[in-house]
């Protein structure tokens, strides 16, 4: 996965991330939106998340995904 810096993640839109009201979960590219869907399945197992949350960035990733 790419490296993404500080100032490209602030620059980013916020239909970007996973969770755009919290600016957590960016989805610049395939390679971040299969690390989002990753990094969400375990939050949601340590209790960090709700099911609802990990669907909402689910659908975000794979729509990246099929392009």
């Amino acid at each position: 996965m790419a490296k993404l810096s500080e100032k490209k993640r602030d620059s980013m839109k916020e239909s970007t991330f996973g969770l755009p009201e919290q600016r957590k979960y960016p989805m610049p590219d395939e390679s971040h939106a299969r690390n989002a869907k990753a990094r969400a399945s375990q939050q949601v197992k340590k209790g960090n998340l709700t099911k609802a949350q990990e669907r909402k960035i689910d659908r975000k990733a794979d729509a990246i995904l099929k392009d």
